[in-house]
């Protein structure tokens, strides 16, 4: 099931993606998180979205049941982030936001079915295998750090359905992320993945 999902999830994940040009303005403001936000997922989808600001609060209404949010746990600077990279935006649906509420919160996500979860600005950076290390310094092998371009995740109901996966991220093929934990997860690279870092 789980190899039929990755596979479904490829092929969708190498649909065109349509996305805005970067509007002017301050970056805590309204217009530009909520271009840097939906545009982390394709367009129809980040467009119908519901796009939540720095503060939690709702910038715009969607009608898809889908949300789209900061990604990044690091505290946001001063006058928001200065990159749509750097904010690490993700939209996903209503099971993906459980998901991340509690996988945020250092629990384990209890999911009714699988889901996926958009990262078209891809991230700054995670250990592979390690959830919450927020510097490459603190890696406890940096050879594991992934600066990601963008990606698909996929988020299973069963995280060890995953187990025997592989977690190399340099092939250019699905790999699983934290393997062996409850937010194991696969992530899917789409064009443009190693624009931040190359493979080895």
């Amino acid at each position: 099931m789980i190899k039929q999902c990755c596979i479904g999830a490829a092929v969708l994940a190498l649909s065109a993606v349509s996305v805005a040009g970067e509007p002017e303005g301050a970056h805590d403001g309204a217009e530009w998180q909520i271009w840097a936000y939906s545009s982390a997922a394709p367009d129809p989808l980040g467009a119908n979205a519901t796009v939540l600001g720095l503060d939690g609060s709702v910038l715009r209404e969607g009608s898809n049941g889908w949300t789209c949010m900061v990604g990044n746990p690091r505290p946001a600077p001063e006058g928001g982030w200065e990159s749509a990279h750097a904010a690490m935006p993700v939209c996903t649906d209503d099971v993906g936001m459980q998901w991340m509420t509690r996988f945020m919160a250092g629990e384990a996500p209890e999911l009714e079915r699988d889901t996926f979860m958009w990262m078209l600005h891809g991230d700054v950076g995670e250990d592979n295998t390690t959830a919450g290390v927020l510097n490459k310094a603190d890696a406890k092998d940096p050879s594991q750090w992934i600066e990601s371009g963008p990606h698909l995740m996929l988020l299973p109901k069963d995280p060890s359905s995953l187990d025997g996966m592989s977690a190399d991220f340099n092939t250019g093929a699905p790999y699983v992320m934290f393997p062996g934990t409850s937010g194991a997860h696969v992530m899917i690279p789409t064009a443009g993945y190693y624009m931040y870092q190359d493979p080895q």
